[in-house]
C-alpha cells in the first residue's frame, strides 16, 4: 500500500485534513442552521457552498460570518439552560405541598385510624414549621 514513508506521510496529511474538515464542517452547519437571521434560501447556498467548495467555503463562512458565530452558541446554551431551570421548577412545585394539605391529609390518616393522635401532632408540627 505505501512505497515508502512519503507515501505514509502523505497519507496522514490526507487524513488529517479531511478530519479537520469534518469537524469544520459540523461546527458550520450547526451554526448555519442555528442561525435565526437568515432565510431558507441563504442556509440552502451556504451548506451547498460548504460543501461543494470545502474549504474555500468554510473559510469564506468564518470571515462572512464568523463574528456571530459564538453569540449563537451562548443563547443555544442559556435556552437549554433556561428549559432545563423551568423544567426542575415546574417539577418542583408540582410536588410541593402547602402546609394546609400535610396536615389535611393527616386528619385524614388519624380518622381513619392509620396514625395515633401523637403521630398527628407531631405531623402538623413538622408541617406548620416548614
Amino acid at each position: 500500500m505505501f512505497n515508502n514513508n512519503g507515501s505514509f506521510l502523505l497519507a496522514m496529511l490526507e487524513f488529517f485534513l479531511f478530519f479537520a474538515w469534518f469537524m469544520c464542517l459540523w461546527w458550520i452547519l450547526g451554526d448555519i442552521f442555528r442561525s435565526r437571521d437568515i432565510g431558507g434560501g441563504a442556509k440552502t447556498l451556504w451548506v451547498l457552498f460548504v460543501i461543494v467548495i470545502p474549504w474555500l467555503g468554510i473559510l469564506v463562512y468564518l470571515i462572512a460570518r464568523g463574528h456571530g458565530m459564538q453569540e449563537r452558541q451562548l443563547e443555544q446554551v442559556k435556552a437549554a439552560q433556561q428549559a432545563q431551570n423551568d423544567y426542575v421548577r415546574s417539577v418542583a412545585a408540582g410536588s410541593a405541598k402547602s402546609a394546609a394539605d400535610e396536615i389535611a391529609s393527616a386528619k385524614a390518616l388519624l380518622d381513619s385510624g392509620a396514625i395515633t393522635q401523637a403521630e398527628f401532632e407531631q405531623l402538623k408540627a413538622r408541617a406548620l414549621a416548614a
